[in-house]
């Protein structure tokens, strides 16, 4: 009988972990995912044709073996999109694509295939019909690079912008001292953010302890207080005195106002913009890859893939037991979402990416009771998007006329009498993301809330109307140009860096404990990791299995080593 791996969650880690099980190993992935989405938090959810992306994925990596996974499921684009030339964007375009898929049968019938190794799509040889390829049998594809506007399976890349919308001026983020952001903040401002600087710089907050000291101690007590400070506690929902600072570090770790000045003058001087890109910090990017109909699209067809070669991705299935016998996982309780039925699968290893608290919860026998207690103070935050669909902005600067457009993929939202976090500008992440890009513009505002709370409970009509008054008291839209709308709302969005967050190595060091149980992922490591980090936990645990290794401390270095943000990752 072949080996079982239980995967709980189809999002980034847990497909990641069952597509490189069936290409490296023996072992049968069997995917289990509770909802009846693929990608988790990096779903693409469509509404009439007009997709969300939920709260923004660039695809970029100092990882190269996280980028070519990528460019290896969605190839990068070698033409330019249906925006290209409107927008005047500068592409660096593909020629050719190397592509190796799991099996034959995931290619198409009009590539050329050998098994096992890369070709040239060319009349010297007659590949093998694919029917003829054996299951899991890699094989190589040579070809031009996709045409975004005649193909779908393409990474576009994109120009990044982001900033942030305060007293109706914009301003550059990550922030950075300027001439035009001198003006904007006024001369006598500035020179009282420079001298916070200073004396944060000469008198630093010795205890990091807190996300307050460490922003303080980068930016100046008067910048934090300006831009970092209401903003934070927006989206968590607690004061910044009591959120740990690890958040802050993996976040923007190494990013301060002087390496932010630093970065713009690098560009001004430099015309090799690879190297420029490698030596930055990842907030600090100016391009990044995107799946022409957004994140989603991407697991999508990861999913696609494994079915094609034999995995398993089962939706409407949710975990509902882990039993341990003799210090190991043996059997997972799956049940039937829609019927209630449930069955017991037995497995030889479990990758779990749900919620710390729910997994030790279901665990039988019962985890020391620390354990279930330090898992039961986790807390999380939830979101909110609204979509709105609208046939043109209305944004009004200071001393500019009203704006019906803007370059930005989002904006952030400095101003506290809104409740309104973040807007995202979907036709800037990719054209193809707006059923009529040429007559409306799709924007997503986003709301970080409580799971239960007065925004969550709300009809979604009401939350509707919420929206569209906080944009028109901000000068951003006007009402008579909306034309349709939606809610969408994602529990457990956030890992929470408060509560019994501090107390999580009780929780890591009883997990290690079981050889066979690996947690990856962002709620599965109870971590605010980005994608590509996730996909990193998912990779480096099937690199353990193979290499026989137990320990998984190298699991929660991923995201914490000071050299992957300093430098690039091998």
């Amino acid at each position: 009988m072949p080996r079982i791996a239980i995967i709980a969650g189809a999002g980034p880690a847990g497909l990641t972990a069952a597509y490189e099980l069936l290409k490296r190993t023996d072992i049968h992935p069997i995917v289990l995912e509770s909802t009846d989405a693929i990608g988790g938090i990096a779903q693409t959810f469509n509404y009439k044709g007009n997709r969300i992306d939920i709260g923004g994925h660039r695809f970029f990596s100092k990882s190269e073996r996280v980028m070519r996974w990528w460019f290896n499921i969605l190839p990068p684009q070698g033409s330019p999109s249906a925006d290209t030339a409107e927008k005047r964007h500068e592409i660096e375009y593909a020629s050719e694509v190397i592509v190796e898929y799991l099996c034959p049968e995931c290619a198409s019938p009009s590539d050329s295939v050998f098994s096992g190794s890369a070709v040239q799509n060319n009349d010297q040889k007659t590949p093998k019909p694919l029917s003829s390829e054996p299951l899991n049998s890699s094989v190589k594809v040579t070809r031009p690079a996709p045409n975004p506007e005649q193909e779908d399976s393409v990474m576009l890349q994109r120009p990044r912008l982001s900033r942030i919308f305060y007293r109706r001026h914009f301003f550059p983020y990550p922030i950075g001292i300027t001439l035009s952001v001198a003006r904007r903040l006024g001369i006598l401002n500035t020179f009282l953010i420079g001298l916070s600087y200073l004396k944060a710089q000469v008198f630093p907050q010795r205890d990091e302890t807190y996300l307050d000291a460490f922003f303080i101690n980068r930016f100046g007590k008067r910048l934090y207080l300006t831009f970092f400070k209401d903003y934070t506690e927006k989206v968590w929902g607690v004061a910044c005195e009591q959120i740990r600072a690890d958040w802050g570090a993996q976040r923007i770790k190494g990013l301060s106002l002087k390496r932010a000045i630093t970065h713009a003058v690098k560009d001004l001087l430099s015309s090799d913009f690879q190297k420029v890109q490698q030596e930055r910090e990842t907030s600090l990017i100016t391009r990044f890859y995107y799946p022409k109909f957004g994140p989603g699209q991407m697991w999508e067809t990861v999913t696609e893939h494994l079915r094609k070669c034999g995995g398993e991705v089962r939706l409407r299935r949710r975990v509902s037991g882990v039993r341990c016998t003799a210090g190991r996982v043996t059997s997972v309780e799956i049940e039937n979402v829609e019927t209630g039925d449930v069955e017991q699968i037995s497995c030889d290893f479990f990758f779990s990416t749900m919620p710390i608290k729910h997994l030790i919860g279901m665990m039988r026998p019962h985890p020391p009771s620390l354990v279930v207690e330090v898992a039961e103070g986790l807390q999380y935050r939830d979101f909110l998007t609204v979509g709105l669909l609208v046939s043109k902005l209305h944004v009004q600067e200071k001393g500019k006329h009203p704006a019906v457009n803007v370059p930005d993929n989002w904006i952030y939202i400095q101003d506290g009498g809104v409740r309104v976090g973040r807007v995202q500008i979907f036709n800037n992440w990719s054209p193809y993301m707006v059923a009529d890009r040429e007559k409306a513009v799709w924007i997503g505002l986003e709301y970080f809330v409580n799971e239960g709370g007065d925004l969550w409970v709300q009809p979604d009509q009401e939350i509707i109307q919420l929206g569209i008054r906080e944009m028109e008291s901000i000068c951003f839209l006007r009402g008579g140009d909306v034309l349709d709308a939606c809610v969408l709302r994602m529990p457990k969005a956030y890992p929470a860096y408060f509560g019994s967050y501090d107390q999580i190595g009780v929780v890591r060091d009883f997990v290690n404990t079981i050889p066979n149980l690996f947690l990856i992922g962002r709620n599965g490591m109870h971590r605010y990791n980005n994608q590509d980090h996730s996909m990193l936990t998912a990779m480096t645990a099937v690199d353990n299995i193979l290499a026989g290794r137990t320990d998984k401390s190298n699991l929660w270095e991923i995201n914490l080593e000071m050299v992957y943000h300093e430098g690039k990752s091998a």
